[in-house]
């Protein structure tokens, strides 16, 4: 007895594990989550497939939406209404299910036929399974959890990215309504000059060139105010569609200005240890690794998997019985099923396999060096970035306000003419839309930054790291049994 429970302990492991797979109730939102952690604002949230859970998401995005929106509540609310990311969860729950479908053992066949001629008749019973896909089990079973990390390593790249276009999109449309505002004085220091123009010209002090000038800037800067109001209309379209907002939800409000860069350059993180914070914790290249892990693991089953595939077994109990004696006889016994290697020898599959490991590694390799460029490359972005923005709010914009200071005193003393006080005006305005301009650019180059040494290439648009992921993971040998 205890020869035989030995022998039948491999069978039994194999049942446990089989019996063991199950859909996770989340959808692997849980492990998104823990992979997402730190990279992402304070108290968000992924979206939820309970149905109250989501009533619930509504109720709090509305009230988020009642105050001006700030970049981490626009995170938030994206990452728990945008429903390209909802797809993408979805997507990993599909995988997961499919994980279980193919870690759950087929069911045996069952076949009885009833036979009979002019003196006996027949009756077969057989029961018959698959050999293969019971013994592989324990490898399958690892294989497919490789699998799934990968996948759900994918998904939370699809988090940073959606998190990192919605912060994006909300500095833009902010800077935008800032360049608005002061677009809209500086169209009406232009309106006030047109209109003096005119006025003296009709009583002849001013010469038609000089009215003509004045009115040309006026028209100007009617065109650049239509311009700039389209862009920050489509800026806030841009945000709104990343938050996944429409109808009554579109009158958000946002801040008046963007928020103010590090005053403190020394609190700024050293370039130094960029590549190697990105070697260490970007998504995408863990994705990668364990696409190779899952390749390499499998390339050892490609040869027997083309040519021993469909091993089956199956037990008969068949009864015969002669109708003239009733006299009956039974035939039971076991039957093997292995295919012959006559013409498939497994070189196709073998080599198959091969080139997949090496596609692989190539791609980690490749991957490996863009992220190393994309970590420098971005450092210094951000770092010329900072010192540009510090240069138009300590120097440039200091040095238009007091020009516009001493130039309004020069006026009040009649040493300069209303037209110098209003091409003054002008400058001064453009100097601030210059520098909202580069705190705008700073604060994109710091999104750059951390995506790019915690999460992804920041240049890869969502979806291409999902299809290079999934690209690679079909690259492996075919599972035995199939």
């Amino acid at each position: 007895m205890k020869h035989l429970a030995l022998k039948a302990a491999p069978l039994l492991a194999a049942l446990v594990l089989a019996g063991c797979a199950s859909v996770s109730p989340d959808g692997l939102r849980g492990n998104v989550a823990q992979l997402t952690e730190g990279r992402l604002p304070q108290g968000a949230q992924l979206p939820s497939a309970d149905t109250q859970a989501q009533q619930s998401a509504q109720t709090q995005i509305a009230d988020w939406l009642k105050a001006p929106v700030d970049a981490d509540t626009a995170v938030r609310i994206a990452l728990l209404n945008n429903p390209g990311l909802q797809a993408q969860l979805a997507q990993l729950g599909i995988a997961d299910a499919q994980r279980v479908q193919v870690l759950t053992l087929p069911n045996p066949s069952f076949t009885f036929g009833r036979f009979r001629n002019g003196h006996e008749r027949e009756i077969e019973r057989q029961l018959s399974f698959g050999l293969v896909q019971l013994i592989t089990l324990p490898w399958r079973s690892r294989w497919q959890g490789w699998q799934l990390e990968q996948a759900t390593l994918t998904a939370a790249q699809q988090v940073l990215l959606l998190a990192a276009d919605t912060r994006r999109a909300w500095l833009r449309a902010v800077a935008a309504e800032q360049a608005l505002a002061a677009h809209e004085r500086m169209h009406e220091a232009a309106a006030v000059g047109g209109e003096l123009a005119r006025r003296m010209a009709q009583v002849g002090n001013f010469s038609k060139m000089d009215q003509a000038r004045e009115l040309a800037q006026q028209q100007q800067a009617a065109a650049q105010l239509a311009r700039v109001r389209l862009n920050a209309q489509l800026e806030r379209e841009q945000l709104a569609r990343r938050m996944g907002l429409w109808g009554q939800q579109l009158n958000f409000k946002l801040p008046d200005q963007l928020p103010a860069i590090p005053a403190d350059s020394a609190a700024l993180r050293s370039g130094d240890d960029a590549e190697a914070t990105a070697l260490r914790q970007r998504l995408d290249l863990g994705a990668l690794r364990r696409d190779l892990d899952v390749t390499a693991g499998r390339q050892g089953w490609a040869t027997i998997g083309s040519i021993f595939g469909d091993i089956g077994a199956s037990y008969s109990n068949n009864t015969s019985t002669d109708r003239a004696s009733g006299h009956s006889d039974k035939t039971q016994g076991w039957e093997f099923d292995v295919p012959l290697p006559l013409f498939d020898w497994g070189f196709a599959a073998r080599g198959l396999a091969r080139n997949q490991v090496l596609r692989s590694a190539a791609l980690l390799r490749d991957n490996t060096i863009r992220a190393r460029s994309e970590a420098r490359s971005s450092w210094l972005s951000y770092r010329t970035a900072y010192d540009l923005a510090q240069q138009q709010q300590a120097e440039v914009l200091p040095l238009a306000r007091l020009m516009q200071e001493e130039t309004v005193y020069r006026y009040n003393g009649m040493f300069m003419s209303v037209w110098q006080l209003l091409a003054q005006a002008r400058a001064t305005t453009q100097a601030v839309v210059t520098a909202t301009e580069a705190q705008r650019d700073f604060w994109l180059a710091e999104t750059d930054l951390q995506l790019a040494l915690t999460g992804t290439s920041p240049g890869t648009p969502p979806g291409t790291t999902a299809v290079i992921a999934t690209s690679a993971a079909p690259a492996a040998a075919p599972e035995p049994g199939h």
